[in-house]
């Protein structure tokens, strides 16, 4: 038997990748529910994920399991709308001529820009297609001595250093080049006319850990089931113990995929990641308007969080009985920040008087509800050097012949965390099990 700690996207793709290998499997998950950071809140209509997700075009092996599991007629290709906020005007940034009529940057800054996203080195004035070909070339460097060199430091300042503010705070001076290269490969391309697609399903992604939790069977999956030691003999795993309603097991196993953060394998294994993660803090709110026409609103304003999304205007309100949704979230660098210490109540407190702040005909009486979570470790941080310190698929060396690892910490994950690498990690522990020698 090969048992899997772990229930996240990850560890029920190991799973069923192993099943179909005629694999026996047991699924163990500490919480009560699986799912993970995919786990969702009921509306009028649709569910809604708790954190936000969408798919981008370069994601193809979470395409394919959606196929594989009969949900491919309800995968939707949408164009997004994204915006900037800048000055308390709301600039559409999706198509080529709305960027090219956004008034903060010069033509000449536009010019740099779009050759960076086009992964086109203009440096010395001849222009050069493969400079960006491999990101790894670009791990060792400081992003933002890369954006002064590969743009203008007016890009860098005015468009870029707000973004890298929100999504990494305190920490962004520490992330590689081949971070923000590796996520304009990761986006796919763009239509110059209509901007970019990405990918949802229609009823939410929660309708593919249901198909994925059925495929692999509800009997396969323990939760409420922590997994608190591993056991090895002659430098193989031999078992793992389990505790459930205050009861422990040990159950004798061939393999072991740890589908979960490395903490859980550190404290399983003793094997040390090096790899620092931030936490979210992430809110839904249902209200009966709506307060922009567009999807993803990045903000270089003084506003309490770092991204306004209205998901509603990528996937229609019909589809949550007519109530209009919205994310506002924030990234945390250490849990001794403020909006972290904050209570729910006050964080949805204080990001309500953000959104007036922003939105000045908001009304709060037209919020339904709000529901707020966090998660201590929602994506890594991407340093330099990142590429060494992420943990192999394999530990056989490092721990223990049988021991796999298919967490966030893994190579899939880079250089984006997302479902799709999720899935793809837990493959590629499945692949090394069944392809080696754990039977």
């Amino acid at each position: 038997m090969i048992g899997v700690v772990g229930g996240g996207v990850a560890g029920l793709a190991a799973a069923y990748r192993l099943q179909q290998r005629g694999r026996d499997v047991q699924v163990y998950e500490a919480s009560d529910q699986v799912g993970g950071l995919a786990a969702v809140y009921e509306t009028a209509g649709d569910p809604i994920e708790t954190f936000y997700h969408h798919l981008s075009a370069s994601e193809g092996t979470i395409v394919e399991l959606i196929e594989e599991l009969g949900l491919g007629e309800d995968l939707e290709w949408r164009y997004k709308t994204d915006s900037y906020y800048v000055d308390g005007v709301v600039h559409p940034m999706e198509k080529a001529w709305e960027i090219l009529a956004y008034p903060h940057l010069s033509i000449y800054d536009k010019f740099r820009l779009a050759m960076l996203v086009k992964e086109i080195d203009v440096r010395g004035g001849w222009p050069k297609f493969d400079t960006y070909d491999d990101i790894t070339d670009f791990e060792d460097v400081p992003i933002k001595e890369f954006l002064l060199e590969h743009t203008t430091r007016h890009v860098y300042e005015s468009f870029w250093e707000p973004l890298l503010d929100a999504k990494f705070g305190s920490r962004k001076e520490d992330v590689s080049a081949a971070w923000l290269l590796g996520r304009v490969k990761f986006r796919g391309e763009r239509d110059p006319i209509r901007g970019e697609q990405l990918g949802y399903l229609d009823g939410g992604f929660g309708r593919l850990l249901d198909e994925l939790l059925a495929a692999v069977g509800r009997d396969t999956v323990t939760t409420g089931a922590r997994v608190t030691e591993l056991t090895e003999s002659d430098g193989a795993v031999e078992s793992l113990t389990v505790e459930r309603d205050g009861e422990r097991e040990t159950h004798e196993v061939d393999g072991v995929v740890v589908a979960a953060m490395p903490n859980v394998l550190e404290d399983l294994t003793g094997y040390p990641c090096e790899i620092d993660f931030q936490g979210t803090v992430c809110s839904v709110w249902s209200m009966e308007e709506s307060l922009s026409d567009t999807y993803w609103l990045n903000i270089k304003d003084e506003a309490p969080f770092g991204v306004f999304i209205e998901h509603t205007n990528f996937v229609p309100p019909e589809r949550y009985g007519g109530e209009h949704l919205y994310y506002t979230a924030s990234y945390i660098q250490s849990p001794e920040e403020d909006l972290w210490q904050m209570s729910d109540a006050e964080v949805e407190s204080h990001w309500e008087a953000g959104i007036e702040d922003l939105f000045p005909h908001f009304d709060p009486d037209s919020v339904n509800w709000v529901k707020t979570a966090r998660n201590p470790r929602t994506a890594p941080i991407y340093e330099r050097g990142y590429l060494d310190m992420v943990v192999p698929y394999d530990l056989g060396e490092e721990v223990a012949e049988g021991v796999y690892y298919a967490g966030m910490a893994s190579r899939a994950q880079y250089p984006e965390r997302s479902l799709n690498g999720g899935i793809e990690a837990g493959y590629a522990c499945a692949d090394l099990i069944t392809n080696g020698s754990v039977r």
